[in-house]
Protein backbone atom coordinates (compact mmCIF):
# COMPACT_ATOMS: atom_id res chain seq x y z
CA UNK A 1 0.00 0.00 0.00
CA UNK A 2 1.42 3.16 -0.74
CA UNK A 3 -1.09 4.86 1.09
CA UNK A 4 -1.83 3.06 4.64
CA UNK A 5 -4.55 4.49 6.44
CA UNK A 6 -6.44 8.55 6.16
CA UNK A 7 -7.01 10.68 8.81
CA UNK A 8 -8.62 13.63 9.59
CA UNK A 9 -8.09 17.03 12.15
CA UNK A 10 -11.28 17.40 14.00
CA UNK A 11 -10.49 20.84 14.76
CA UNK A 12 -12.13 22.22 11.35
CA UNK A 13 -15.60 24.67 11.19
CA UNK A 14 -19.07 23.79 10.59
CA UNK A 15 -19.04 24.93 7.03
CA UNK A 16 -18.65 23.34 3.56
CA UNK A 17 -17.15 20.65 3.28
CA UNK A 18 -17.22 19.81 6.57
CA UNK A 19 -20.44 18.91 6.98
CA UNK A 20 -20.49 16.73 3.83
CA UNK A 21 -21.19 13.30 5.20
CA UNK A 22 -17.93 11.31 4.24
CA UNK A 23 -15.96 14.16 5.92
CA UNK A 24 -18.24 13.94 9.08
CA UNK A 25 -17.33 10.10 9.01
CA UNK A 26 -13.95 10.60 8.32
CA UNK A 27 -13.33 12.78 11.66
CA UNK A 28 -15.14 9.84 13.70
CA UNK A 29 -12.63 7.10 12.35
CA UNK A 30 -10.20 7.10 10.13
CA UNK A 31 -10.04 4.99 6.91
CA UNK A 32 -7.32 1.83 7.12
CA UNK A 33 -6.79 0.63 3.94
CA UNK A 34 -5.87 -2.95 3.34
CA UNK A 35 -6.76 -4.11 0.03
CA UNK A 36 -4.77 -2.78 -3.51
CA UNK A 37 -8.37 -1.61 -4.32
CA UNK A 38 -11.00 0.59 -2.56
CA UNK A 39 -14.22 2.13 -3.26
CA UNK A 40 -16.33 4.74 -2.06
CA UNK A 41 -19.60 3.87 -2.90
CA UNK A 42 -22.88 6.26 -2.07
CA UNK A 43 -25.40 8.48 -3.40
CA UNK A 44 -24.44 11.97 -4.82
CA UNK A 45 -23.39 14.63 -2.99
CA UNK A 46 -22.01 12.57 0.35
CA UNK A 47 -18.35 13.73 -0.61
CA UNK A 48 -16.87 10.91 -1.91
CA UNK A 49 -15.43 13.45 -4.56
CA UNK A 50 -14.51 15.70 -2.44
CA UNK A 51 -12.48 13.43 -0.49
CA UNK A 52 -10.67 11.82 -3.13
CA UNK A 53 -9.57 14.98 -4.58
CA UNK A 54 -8.37 16.03 -0.94
CA UNK A 55 -6.17 12.87 -1.13
CA UNK A 56 -4.93 13.46 -4.18
CA UNK A 57 -3.40 16.94 -3.60
CA UNK A 58 -2.52 15.81 -0.30
CA UNK A 59 -0.30 13.15 -2.32
CA UNK A 60 0.73 15.98 -4.45
CA UNK A 61 -1.62 15.55 -7.37
CA UNK A 62 -2.80 18.53 -9.37
CA UNK A 63 -6.31 19.00 -8.11
CA UNK A 64 -7.66 19.21 -12.14
CA UNK A 65 -6.69 15.33 -12.67
CA UNK A 66 -3.32 13.90 -14.21
CA UNK A 67 0.16 13.25 -12.38
CA UNK A 68 2.25 15.20 -10.28
CA UNK A 69 3.95 16.90 -13.01
CA UNK A 70 0.79 18.06 -14.48
CA UNK A 71 0.03 22.14 -13.08
CA UNK A 72 -2.72 23.15 -15.14
CA UNK A 73 -5.95 24.87 -13.90
CA UNK A 74 -9.02 26.37 -15.11
CA UNK A 75 -11.12 26.71 -12.16
CA UNK A 76 -9.94 26.26 -8.84
CA UNK A 77 -12.79 24.86 -7.31
CA UNK A 78 -11.42 22.55 -4.79
CA UNK A 79 -11.66 22.59 -1.14
CA UNK A 80 -9.39 23.05 1.84
CA UNK A 81 -10.25 19.94 3.27
CA UNK A 82 -6.61 18.16 1.75
CA UNK A 83 -5.27 20.92 4.62
CA UNK A 84 -6.88 18.63 7.98
CA UNK A 85 -6.25 15.63 6.04
CA UNK A 86 -3.41 13.21 7.20
CA UNK A 87 -2.12 10.23 4.47
CA UNK A 88 -0.26 7.29 6.53
CA UNK A 89 2.60 5.83 4.29
CA UNK A 90 5.24 3.17 5.08
CA UNK A 91 7.43 5.45 2.81
CA UNK A 92 7.10 3.56 -0.73
CA UNK A 93 7.36 5.90 -3.82
CA UNK A 94 4.73 4.50 -6.72
CA UNK A 95 6.24 4.57 -9.95
CA UNK A 96 3.51 6.47 -11.06
CA UNK A 97 0.91 8.43 -9.90
CA UNK A 98 -2.54 9.52 -11.62
CA UNK A 99 -6.00 11.19 -10.61
CA UNK A 100 -8.20 11.09 -12.99
CA UNK A 101 -11.86 12.40 -12.57
CA UNK A 102 -14.79 12.18 -14.67
CA UNK A 103 -16.08 16.04 -14.96
CA UNK A 104 -12.35 17.80 -16.02
CA UNK A 105 -11.84 15.15 -18.78
CA UNK A 106 -12.07 17.79 -21.36
CA UNK A 107 -9.52 19.64 -19.65
CA UNK A 108 -6.92 16.98 -19.12
CA UNK A 109 -7.23 16.16 -22.88
CA UNK A 110 -6.51 19.57 -24.00
CA UNK A 111 -3.32 19.64 -21.31
CA UNK A 112 -2.39 16.49 -23.11
CA UNK A 113 -2.37 18.32 -26.36
CA UNK A 114 -0.82 21.79 -25.09
CA UNK A 115 1.71 19.71 -23.74
CA UNK A 116 2.56 17.71 -26.70
CA UNK A 117 2.27 14.36 -24.90
CA UNK A 118 -0.60 12.74 -26.64
CA UNK A 119 1.68 9.71 -27.99
CA UNK A 120 1.78 9.15 -24.56
CA UNK A 121 -2.02 8.13 -24.50
CA UNK A 122 -2.61 6.46 -27.24
CA UNK A 123 -2.48 6.17 -30.87
CA UNK A 124 -5.68 8.65 -31.59
CA UNK A 125 -5.86 12.21 -29.69
CA UNK A 126 -7.85 11.98 -26.91
CA UNK A 127 -10.21 15.11 -28.29
CA UNK A 128 -10.56 12.74 -30.97
CA UNK A 129 -11.93 10.21 -29.31
CA UNK A 130 -15.52 9.65 -27.37
CA UNK A 131 -15.23 10.12 -23.27
CA UNK A 132 -15.85 6.84 -22.64
CA UNK A 133 -12.90 5.64 -24.73
CA UNK A 134 -10.76 8.23 -23.96
CA UNK A 135 -10.75 7.37 -20.83
CA UNK A 136 -9.40 3.84 -21.14
CA UNK A 137 -7.23 4.83 -23.48
CA UNK A 138 -5.69 7.32 -20.29
CA UNK A 139 -5.59 3.78 -18.27
CA UNK A 140 -4.47 1.42 -21.04
CA UNK A 141 -1.31 3.41 -22.22
CA UNK A 142 -0.65 5.64 -19.01
CA UNK A 143 -1.18 3.28 -16.29
CA UNK A 144 1.69 0.63 -15.35
CA UNK A 145 2.75 -1.61 -12.29
CA UNK A 146 3.64 -0.26 -8.83
CA UNK A 147 0.76 3.09 -9.11
CA UNK A 148 -0.90 4.91 -7.19
CA UNK A 149 -4.47 5.71 -8.65
CA UNK A 150 -6.95 7.65 -7.87
CA UNK A 151 -10.54 7.75 -9.94
CA UNK A 152 -13.35 9.31 -9.42
CA UNK A 153 -16.53 7.94 -11.41
CA UNK A 154 -14.14 6.75 -14.41
CA UNK A 155 -17.28 4.52 -15.41
CA UNK A 156 -18.74 8.02 -16.82
CA UNK A 157 -19.55 7.54 -20.45
CA UNK A 158 -18.53 4.20 -20.61
CA UNK A 159 -21.57 1.49 -21.54
CA UNK A 160 -21.63 -1.87 -19.55
CA UNK A 161 -19.07 -3.84 -21.72
CA UNK A 162 -16.41 -1.01 -21.37
CA UNK A 163 -16.95 -0.69 -18.24
CA UNK A 164 -16.21 -4.66 -17.70
CA UNK A 165 -13.10 -3.45 -19.60
CA UNK A 166 -12.05 -1.29 -17.16
CA UNK A 167 -12.94 -3.72 -14.72
CA UNK A 168 -9.79 -6.03 -16.63
CA UNK A 169 -7.76 -3.28 -16.55
CA UNK A 170 -8.08 -2.42 -12.70
CA UNK A 171 -8.16 -6.11 -12.13
CA UNK A 172 -4.66 -6.72 -13.86
CA UNK A 173 -2.71 -3.78 -12.62
CA UNK A 174 -3.72 -4.17 -9.09
CA UNK A 175 -1.74 -7.84 -8.97
CA UNK A 176 1.12 -5.65 -9.96
CA UNK A 177 1.64 -3.42 -7.30
CA UNK A 178 -0.74 -0.63 -7.66
CA UNK A 179 -3.52 0.66 -5.75
CA UNK A 180 -6.91 1.90 -6.56
CA UNK A 181 -8.83 4.61 -5.13
CA UNK A 182 -12.13 4.49 -6.66
CA UNK A 183 -15.24 6.62 -6.21
CA UNK A 184 -17.73 4.88 -8.19
CA UNK A 185 -21.82 4.34 -8.98
CA UNK A 186 -21.54 1.37 -11.39
CA UNK A 187 -22.17 -2.05 -10.06
CA UNK A 188 -19.98 -3.67 -12.86
CA UNK A 189 -16.54 -2.05 -11.16
CA UNK A 190 -17.92 -2.78 -7.40
CA UNK A 191 -18.12 -6.24 -7.95
CA UNK A 192 -14.32 -6.96 -8.20
CA UNK A 193 -13.16 -9.65 -5.98
CA UNK A 194 -10.97 -8.92 -2.72
CA UNK A 195 -11.64 -5.40 -2.71
CA UNK A 196 -12.85 -3.20 -0.09
CA UNK A 197 -16.27 -0.92 -0.23
CA UNK A 198 -16.75 1.93 1.92
CA UNK A 199 -20.55 3.11 2.58
CA UNK A 200 -20.44 7.03 1.92
CA UNK A 201 -23.83 6.69 3.38
CA UNK A 202 -23.34 5.02 6.43
CA UNK A 203 -20.56 6.62 8.36
CA UNK A 204 -17.72 4.54 5.64
CA UNK A 205 -18.73 1.57 7.28
CA UNK A 206 -17.36 -1.41 4.99
CA UNK A 207 -20.52 -3.26 3.43
CA UNK A 208 -20.85 -6.20 1.03
CA UNK A 209 -20.89 -6.22 -2.36
CA UNK A 210 -24.83 -6.74 -2.48
CA UNK A 211 -25.43 -4.71 0.43
CA UNK A 212 -24.28 -1.29 -1.97
CA UNK A 213 -27.09 0.71 -3.08
CA UNK A 214 -25.76 0.35 -6.88
CA UNK A 215 -26.20 -3.34 -6.71
CA UNK A 216 -29.29 -3.46 -4.92
CA UNK A 217 -31.29 -0.51 -7.43
CA UNK A 218 -30.13 -2.08 -10.28
CA UNK A 219 -31.20 -5.51 -9.94
CA UNK A 220 -34.17 -4.02 -8.88
CA UNK A 221 -34.67 -2.96 -11.66
CA UNK A 222 -33.67 -5.32 -13.62
CA UNK A 223 -35.41 -7.88 -12.02
CA UNK A 224 -38.47 -6.61 -13.19
CA UNK A 225 -37.85 -3.01 -15.24
CA UNK A 226 -42.06 -3.36 -16.31
CA UNK A 227 -43.32 -2.75 -12.47
CA UNK A 228 -40.32 -0.18 -12.11
CA UNK A 229 -40.88 2.11 -14.93
CA UNK A 230 -44.80 1.79 -13.98
CA UNK A 231 -44.00 3.33 -10.15
CA UNK A 232 -41.60 5.64 -11.60
CA UNK A 233 -44.09 7.03 -13.77
CA UNK A 234 -46.96 7.18 -10.98
CA UNK A 235 -44.47 9.46 -8.98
Amino acid sequence: MFIDEIRLQTNFSNEYPYTLPVVQALSKNSLKLNQPISFFAGENGSGKSTLLEAIAISFGMNPEGGTKNFNFSTYDSHSELHEFLTLVRKGLIPKVSFFLRAENYYNLASEVEELGLSTYYGKTALHKMSHGEGMLSIISNRFGPNGLYILDEPESGLSVSRQMTLLREILLLSKQNCQFLIATHSPVLLAAPGVTIFDSNNEMKKIDYQTTDAYKDMKLFLDNPERMTFYLEQE
